[in-house]
């Protein structure tokens, strides 16, 4: 599904990733993992197209279904994002337009790839909500993103990423600014649409337990290399890296990794 092969990116004259390689398969969690500064979000801006925005440039080829989405235009982009790639922001009070309805941004996504009529719009989007387990949908949709608590703005997020129902869905450290309750509850929200849906998730976090608990395979990254990838029970649990095992050893010793009792069944 995803290849990404030589991928290099670079800041004016600052190489912030060097040229790293890493495939992801249809249907898979792959985690991201490593610490502020180590490239695991910029390397997700390239899948996405954004951070020429942020006037990096990007060499190498990024290939989502066979199309190189490096030499893709802005315009090509944005048929391909949300459509076929779905996107969940850190934070969703940021992300999220505090003057504009939630119901309303959950509609954009199928404003800008269907001709659906406002009824069939708000339908749609009243579903998406409810698919994330958002019960009172018909009230969040006419609320604003302030008037929600930070789960139930993530859930509006994950509802607008997924409304179109892409194939791929990058998380950007979607769970940190959570309650630890919270984070239970959007993780296993995550893994079922992986598990129902089979959507691919790329998930980037810095949290190791998290990703050892959800994804089936990981990638540390360190300064903008990879230093380690492979299976993320067996990564984790036998880490041949001295940067992973620095990382593992900087974690508290209580309960080291989540088991499936602190995400209440996740």
């Amino acid at each position: 599904m995803l290849c990404v092969e030589a991928l290099t990116i670079k800041f004016q004259d600052e190489s912030v990733v060097h040229g790293i390689d890493f495939n992801m398969d249809s249907g898979e969690i792959l985690g991201l993992v490593g610490e502020s500064g180590s490239g695991k979000t910029v390397t997700a801006q390239a899948v996405l197209g954004l951070i020429r925005r942020r006037g990096a440039v990007a060499t190498g080829r990024v290939l989502f279904e066979g199309q190189d989405l490096l030499t893709r235009t802005p315009v090509q982009m944005q048929q391909v994002l949300g459509k076929r790639i779905g996107m969940v922001f850190q934070e969703p009070m940021t992300a999220l337009n505090p003057l504009m309805k939630v119901g309303r941004q959950v509609e954009e996504v199928l404003r800008i790839h269907t001709r659906q009529k406002p009824a069939a719009l708000r339908a749609a989007a009243l579903r998406a909500l409810e698919e994330m387990e958002i019960s009172d949908s018909a009230r969040v949709y006419g609320q604003y993103p302030h008037e929600l608590s930070g789960g139930m703005r993530q859930r509006a997020m994950i509802a607008a990423a997924m409304v179109l129902e892409p194939k791929l869905l990058i998380c950007d450290e979607p769970t940190t600014a959570l309650d630890v309750t919270t984070q239970a509850q959007i993780l296993a929200l995550l893994e079922r649409l992986n598990r129902e849906r089979g959507v691919s998730l790329l998930f980037i976090s810095h949290d190791l337990g998290v990703v050892r608990r959800l994804c089936h395979r990981a990638i540390v990254m360190q300064g903008g290399h990879i230093v380690e990838q492979g299976d993320a029970a067996t990564l984790f649990a036998s880490p041949q890296a001295s940067y992973t095992k620095q990382l593992l050893a900087s974690l508290p010793e209580r309960g080291r990794f989540y088991d499936s009792a602190d995400f209440g069944g996740f």
